[in-house]
Order: C-alpha cells, then sequence, then structure tokens
C-alpha cells in the first residue's frame, strides 16, 4: 500500500528533493532523469492504482508564513497569505483590477492605452509573439509610433520569438535606436548538434519564451494573449488589466529587462549580440549562463520581495501609524487594499520554480466541497498535477479546447494531426478518471465556437460553501510539460475579498464554460475523435514537446 501510494505521489516528490539540492547539479540532473522516467512509465499505465487517493498525504505542505496574522492590517487575514513567503505581495484596491472578456475588448484596451502614454520612461514593454497582419500594424507601425510618442519618451522593450517579428520591429528600432529595443530569447538548451538538425519551424518546442505583459505607464495587462491578428478577432483568451498600479508596474518592467538582458539583442544591421558580460546562450557555457540568468531574475523577483516587506512594515506596523481616517484627512485617499497580487513565475530551465511549486499546493490544499475551474487550450497536463487532480478532495471542472477549436486544426502536413493527438491524451485521462470512479468529481468539459479557435488558460478557485471564486491564476502557462520544464512562463494569482470582483471573475469563467459541453465515453465515438494509429503511438514520445 504504501509503495504504490508513494509512486502516485513520486513526480511531486522528486521536484521537491531537487529543490534542495542547488549546489549538486550531477545529482540533480540524474534525479531529474529519474523523474521523467518514473513519470512516462507511470504514464503507460491504463489505470492507476487506487492508492493514488493517497497521495496528497505525500505532497508539500503549504509553505509556512513567516510571521504571524497582523490584526493591525488586511495582508494578515486571507489564507493565501503564504504565497508572499516565495513572491513579492502586492495589495490592491479592487477598483483598479478589470477583468477583460473578448479579444476586440483587449485590442481597444491596447489601442487606447498607446495613445495615453504620459509617465514611465519605458512606455511600452511586452514580451511577446508578435505578428505581421494589418492589426498588429496599426498598433506598431513606424507611423504610428512617431505620430503617438513625444520624441523623449522610451517607446518600448519588445522581446519576441519569431522571425517576422523581427522584421516587422527592425523598422522601429532603426528609426528610434535610443527608444526602441528589441530582445530575441534564446533556449540554452537549443545548442550544438541539435540546433543545426532541428529544422527553425520545429525548434521552439525545445523552448521558448512565452510570457505575455503588456506595460503602459503604471498600467499592466496580463494575458495569455500574443500581438497577432487572431488574438485580436477570434482567439479567445484571458486577460486582466491592472490599472494604476506602480509598483506592479515597476516589477514587471523590472523582470522584462532581466529577460532581455539574458537574450540576444537585435541591431540595426539586423545581427545579434549579448549584453556586455552575459554568457551567450548557446555558444557559451550552459551551466554558466543558466547560473547567471537565474541570478538576473531572482535577484528581480527577491528585491521586490523585499521592498514590498519593507513598505507593509512602514504602513502597518511604523511609529507615525495612521488611521485610515488620519491618512485621509492627511491627504492620503488611497481605500485600503482588498485585493491582493502575486506574480508567480516559472523558468524551469533556469531553476525557478515558483509557479509550479504555487499551482501545485493550491491543488493539494483545496479543500472537499471547494470547486475548481481549469482551463487550457493544450490539454496535456504534467504527470504531478494529473496526480493531484485525479487524488485530491476537491470537484474539478477541466476546459479545453474540442479539436475544431485547437489551433493547429486543419494545419498541413504533420502538425494537423496534433489536435487527434490531444484528443489521445484526453481520452487517456478521461479513462483514468472512470477507472477511479472519480466522474463526479472530475469533469471534462469542451469549448466550441464557430470560425473561433480557444487559447484561454488559468483557473479559478471557489471555497467550499461559496458561491463565488476568491482566487484566480492568469497569465501564459497551460499546466503541461512545456510551461513546467521549457519554457519561460509568468501569471499573477489575484486573491480578492471584494464582492464586485469576485462577480467578474465568476462570470468570466460562466461565460467560458457556458460555450462547452460536457465530455462523455460517448464523445470519443464521434467521427471527430477518432484517432489514427500512428498519432496514438508517437504521441507518448512527443507529448512533452507540445
Amino acid at each position: 500500500m504504501a509503495a504504490a501510494a508513494a509512486a502516485a505521489a513520486a513526480p511531486v516528490f522528486w521536484r521537491r528533493l531537487l529543490g534542495l539540492l542547488p549546489g549538486r547539479p550531477g545529482l540533480a540532473a540524474l534525479l531529474g532523469r529519474l523523474s521523467d522516467r518514473l513519470g512516462r512509465n507511470h504514464d503507460r499505465r491504463r489505470r492507476r492504482s487506487p492508492w493514488l487517493l493517497l497521495a496528497p498525504l505525500l505532497s508539500p505542505t503549504v509553505p509556512q508564513v513567516t510571521a504571524p496574522p497582523c490584526c493591525l492590517c488586511p495582508e494578515g487575514v486571507h489564507r493565501f497569505q503564504w504565497i508572499r513567503n516565495l513572491v513579492p505581495e502586492f495589495g490592491v484596491s479592487s477598483s483598479h483590477v478589470r477583468v477583460l472578456s473578448s479579444p476586440a475588448e483587449f485590442f481597444e484596451l491596447m489601442k487606447v492605452s498607446k495613445l495615453c502614454l504620459k509617465e514611465r520612461k519605458a512606455g511600452c514593454d511586452g514580451i511577446l509573439y508578435l505578428g505581421t497582419g494589418p492589426l498588429e500594424q496599426e498598433l506598431c507601425s513606424e507611423k504610428s509610433v512617431q505620430a503617438k510618442f513625444p520624441s523623449d519618451l522610451k517607446v518600448g522593450r519588445w522581446y519576441v520569438r519569431q522571425k517576422n517579428s523581427r522584421t516587422m520591429l527592425l523598422p522601429l528600432l532603426r528609426r528610434f535606436p535610443e527608444q526602441v529595443r528589441v530582445s530575441l530569447f534564446h533556449t540554452p538548451n537549443l545548442r550544438g548538434l541539435l540546433r543545426l538538425l532541428i529544422p527553425e519551424r520545429l525548434n521552439e518546442t525545445i523552448g521558448l519564451q512565452h510570457i505575455k505583459v503588456y506595460l503602459f505607464d503604471n498600467n499592466v495587462i496580463l494575458s495569455g494573449a500574443n500581438l497577432s491578428d487572431s488574438y485580436f478577432t477570434n482567439r479567445q483568451d484571458r486577460y486582466v488589466f491592472l490599472q494604476d498600479c506602480a509598483e506592479i508596474a515597476d516589477f514587471f518592467t523590472e523582470l522584462v529587462d532581466a529577460v532581455g538582458d539574458v537574450s540576444l539583442q537585435l541591431q540595426g544591421d539586423d545581427t545579434v549580440q549579448v549584453v556586455d558580460g552575459m554568457v551567450h546562450p548557446y555558444k557559451g557555457d550552459r551551466a554558466a549562463y543558466c547560473k547567471a540568468a537565474n541570478k538576473r531574475v531572482m535577484d528581480v523577483i527577491n528585491s521586490a520581495r523585499t521592498r514590498q516587506q519593507m513598505l507593509h512594515a512602514q504602513t502597518f506596523h511604523g511609529d507615525s501609524l495612521l488611521t485610515q481616517e488620519d491618512a485621509a484627512a492627511a491627504g492620503d485617499r488611497r481605500p485600503a487594499p482588498d485585493t491582493w497580487i502575486y506574480p508567480l513565475i516559472q523558468m524551469n530551465t533556469f531553476e525557478i520554480q515558483i509557479d509550479e511549486i504555487v499551482t501545485e499546493t493550491l491543488l493539494t490544499e483545496a479543500e472537499r466541497g471547494a470547486k475548481v475551474y481549469l482551463t487550457t487550450g493544450y490539454f496535456n497536463l504534467t504527470q504531478a498535477y494529473m496526480d493531484l487532480v485525479l487524488g485530491t478532495r476537491a470537484e474539478y471542472q477541466i476546459l479545453l479546447a474540442s479539436p475544431e477549436v485547437n489551433g493547429f486544426f486543419g494545419a498541413k502536413g504533420v502538425a494537423g494531426a496534433i489536435p487527434a493527438a490531444y484528443v489521445h491524451i484526453e481520452r487517456q485521462f478521461y479513462s483514468e478518471v472512470c477507472s477511479l470512479g472519480q466522474q463526479e468529481r472530475v469533469q471534462l468539459q469542451e469549448y466550441w465556437r464557430r470560425g473561433w479557435t480557444f487559447h484561454a488558460k488559468g483557473l479559478w478557485l471557489y471555497l467550499a460553501g461559496s458561491s463565488l471564486p476568491c482566487l484566480t491564476l492568469i497569465g501564459s502557462p497551460n499546466f503541461g510539460y512545456r510551461s513546467v520544464h521549457r519554457d519561460l512562463e509568468a501569471q499573477i494569482a489575484i486573491v480578492t475579498e471584494n464582492r464586485a470582483l469576485q462577480q467578474q471573475l465568476h462570470q468570466e469563467q460562466e461565460q467560458l464554460y457556458l460555450r462547452s459541453g460536457v465530455v462523455s465515453s460517448a464523445t470519443f465515438e464521434e467521427p471527430s475523435r477518432q484517432v489514427k494509429l500512428w498519432v496514438k503511438i508517437v504521441t507518448p514520445l512527443i507529448k512533452n514537446f507540445f
């Protein structure tokens, strides 16, 4: 019995053990390979042991809060306070948080935000994939930039990952060399013979920069959406707008700078070079590059965390502590925070696993009666996430793309088989749900909308007995192997006590799920769910690359 339970919880256990070995890279690598092998072998089993239900008992406990709850300040009362041990905690008023619902709303906000730049030294920062369609050109054309921005404003830092994005931004870089910075992230895992052999259209499967954050003055847009035509018209994603949140904007500006500093810098002559003193990502020593990148990013996280702790102490524990009435009389009319923002960063290549730790802990600690709504455009959960979903107590409704709204549907060549591969993964997971008798607790739903594709990801957590969510995760991760192990990812956890904001999040969830159908055994008998034998054979071999 104990052996079966330990095997079920092993992926979580091994990763925790790896985290304790920062100075033993050889041993860590060996354990990592053992963990991956165990996960793959476990994946091949058609039926999991019922002792999987003991997995939560072997999962790590909630990180302990370093100080007792504070009765003087709002930050001391919510149950997710432990997250601030890992990342900076930003307390804001819910009136500064706006949830968007459609691509058109996202595009209009991007346009309006660009028109309203005024204060921030870096007017428009972005980490993204940039397309070349007419809507992207409306946002980023040289004519548009010259017309809208004063000459002394730093237009932006664009961190892109595609050649067409590079070509589109070159005229801006040449026209505004002091105002525009274009950085091209290159994973250190793509090097040597591997880099020569893998075709360019496939090399992103090894790892890429996947974060999507857009900064305008003191405003932040977090999303899973790229800046390309379909994301402005008929590709459903999620988006949140944090308005007039200077401290959060400062954090993401520094994060964007850090990612840019460990990336290749595009030059006006269309060549690239590394930042002075930085190790080259694929020509230099891999370990040295990853160590330098880890330090650069973690310095941003730790310094912001220290600043927020000091600000908290000064605001709520200083000798000159003011009551809300005194603060208002002194001219400080900022409302007390009722919402807390936590940036969650995942860069496993650089041994940064914050998002993974927080997500696993949230899934582990979701109590009986709680509801978790989890959505992903590409259903390919890691072994650890699958074990926690199947072995914990909360109710789950998982929203994924039907084959027709998968972004690869109708693609030419091998790419056209990718939706079928996701169907195969979905069917395997559904079979495991049924074999464990968990159909009532874990429900799959497929999004479908004529003429649209589906790219939304994240989760909403409803505590037991509550009809509204108190927490959401929103950003770039898909909860899959690539998000956890290969790509650079970021999302935010939003924790709120404000009923109006909770209602916004609830409506967002409902709008997405209302366009879905419940998955049953009959679903996989439909013609569109028939998977060819060769796809079934190949999928286990390549599932960690998409």
